[in-house]
């Protein structure tokens, strides 16, 4: 059986078009939600990405 871990998948969700990714936190070392800047192929830039509910 497998081990329940402090790994969740999340969704980020760009700011400014519906593009999304999907990863793994640790919700143990980050409880906040995540935001970090990705490339958006959308908007051929990059740009800020946050955490979103399912």
């Amino acid at each position: 059986m497998a081990k329940a871990g402090s790994r969740v998948i999340i969704v980020l969700q760009s700011t400014e078009s519906k593009h999304r990714y999907t990863t793994m936190k640790n919700k143990r070392n980050n409880p906040d939600r995540l935001e970090i800047k990705k490339f958006d192929p959308v908007m051929n830039r990059h740009v800020m990405y946050k955490e979103t509910k399912k």
